[in-house]
């Protein structure tokens, strides 16, 4: 969580690379959001009293800390935050929900 907060503090993260530097921007957003969600699913695992239970609350963090990082961007010059980037950040998420799952199904 202080990796993501230190890129979003930063005024300007652009590469120069036009549409490829937004998809790119998109996939780290998305992987990043998803490493998140599945580390707290790590360390709630053990405390739940169910897996699925541990993995809902793993999102429900991950999803609180991406609204507020976007809000911390509305602070940032030179960024601004977006609802759009919360639901891809949502995706990560559930990627990696979608992931857990399918591996404990096995």
């Amino acid at each position: 969580m202080t990796v993501i907060f230190v890129l979003s503090a930063q005024p300007d993260l652009s590469t120069g690379l036009g549409v490829w530097d937004f998809i790119g921007r998109k996939i780290v957003h998305i992987t990043e959001y998803g490493v998140l969600c599945f580390l707290w699913w790590r360390a709630f695992r053990r405390l739940a009293a169910t897996s699925r239970t541990a993995l809902a609350v793993a999102f429900c963090i991950s999803l609180a800390y991406a609204g507020t990082d976007e809000f911390h961007q509305t602070f940032v010059h030179g960024r601004h935050g977006t609802p759009v980037d919360v639901a891809i950040d949502a995706a990560g998420m559930a990627i990696a929900c979608l992931l857990v799952l399918s591996r404990e199904r096995t």
